[in-house]
């Protein structure tokens, strides 16, 4: 069975004496490429791309404008009822 752990409290590790010195010097060395190698990365990297089509463009559009006029739409009568609301309790003190 597991160990439950106690709420509230954190494993202590060690802190280093300089945060920023001890992560560079544990941080493991990328090897450098070439040129013409890194070119040929990103061409293959490029190739992996995947662009919707222009049925899945036009159905987002229009799922992102119906949710924008949704959005206005709430917003708009929030802003109204909360208008009407403190225009009416600052009207009691007068």
């Amino acid at each position: 069975m597991a160990k439950a752990k106690t709420p509230g409290r954190r494993p202590q590790t060690a802190q280093p004496a300089i945060a920023g010195a001890a992560v560079a010097a544990d941080a493991p060395k990328k090897p450098r490429v070439s040129v013409p190698q890194f070119i040929s990365q990103v061409n293959a990297e490029r190739r992996k791309i995947v662009w919707p089509s222009r049925k899945e463009t036009w159905i987002t559009s229009v799922m992102v404008f119906i949710m924008v006029a949704l959005a206005a739409a709430f917003f708009f009568v929030v802003d109204t009822v909360l208008a009407f609301a403190s225009r009416n309790i600052l009207a009691i003190g007068q």
